[in-house]
């Protein structure tokens, strides 16, 4: 895979730790200015409130990149893994559906706001605020269908983050020795 489209598939990542650096600095910005100097920069608020969200938003896009949403798969453990991935792509057209649906009425409401609709500190349009609902929910769709074409067609699983957390860990302690130790803990 290129350099390009390895960076376009962590897409979400990168504007999530952006979003994440810019408005936790602006936080710490008016945590400063309100203990030190003692006074208060109305519009930090209101913009790292809207940053939040984005960043909540866009991590839920990557989270379905990482095939790291939360899902009830005790019942599809026991199921053969051909059935269990047919059945969460069934799963997954539902929430493509959902998302689909979802997409259009955002469109819509975005669609209804009045230019006079504004951010009370920032004076921004609410529409460009909103924009974030279909941007994000367009993003998951890509990354749903994405997520299930390596499963169904490539035959690759996406594996657990968290596990892969911890077989990096353990990998990383074998080059230093200390595999043994860490294997007793994990285990």
């Amino acid at each position: 895979m290129s350099a390009f489209w390895q960076h376009l598939d962590k897409l979400e990542s990168y504007i999530c730790r952006v979003l994440l650096a810019i408005f936790v600095t602006l936080l710490f910005v008016q945590i400063v200015a309100r203990q030190i100097f003692g006074f208060s920069i109305t519009w930090i608020e209101e913009l790292s409130v809207i940053l939040f969200v984005w960043f909540a938003y866009f991590g839920a896009s990557y989270a379905a990149r990482m095939a790291a949403h939360n899902r009830v798969s005790f019942h599809l453990n026991a199921l053969p893994r051909r059935m269990a991935r047919a059945i969460e792509a069934i799963g997954d057209l539902f929430w493509i559906g959902f998302n689909i649906v979802f997409i259009w009425q955002a469109s819509v409401f975005i669609g209804r706001l009045k230019p006079f609709v504004k951010a009370q500190t920032l004076g921004w349009e609410m529409r460009w605020v909103y924009m974030v609902l279909p941007i994000a929910f367009t993003l998951m769709t890509i990354r749903i269908i994405q997520v299930n074409y390596l499963k169904l067609v490539c035959g690759i699983d996406p594996r657990d983050p968290d596990k892969v957390e911890v077989e990096q860990m353990i990998e990383l302690a074998e080059d230093d020795g200390t595999h043994r130790q860490m294997r007793g803990q994990v285990q």
